[in-house]
């Protein structure tokens, strides 16, 4: 599945979209400077199991790295997901 990530910093919240515009999914946090505590990885039961998730959160990833962010993992998804690849965010 084909995903758009789109950041809402009112609302400290980067949400997932598909192709077709529904939602999918979303990544909470809150930040501190340059510091992104995401405390939340939620994509909907039934949608779980294709990817969406890891998909998601490369995308905040990679927005976070273009602002020089560096990331506080709370959320456990978003621990083991760092755990398997390091390289891609600066951890506090």
């Amino acid at each position: 599945m084909e995903i758009t990530v789109v950041h809402d910093p009112d609302l400290e919240l980067f949400e997932a979209r598909s192709s077709a515009g529904d939602r999918v999914g979303d990544v909470t946090y809150r930040r501190d400077g340059d510091v992104w505590d995401l405390v939340g990885t939620h994509v909907p039961p039934e949608l779980g199991g294709r990817g969406i998730a890891s998909a998601m959160l490369r995308d905040v990833l990679a927005q976070i790295r273009a602002v020089d962010g560096k990331v506080r993992p709370t959320c456990p998804f978003v621990v083991a997901y760092l755990d398997r690849h390091p390289d891609e965010a600066t951890r506090v």
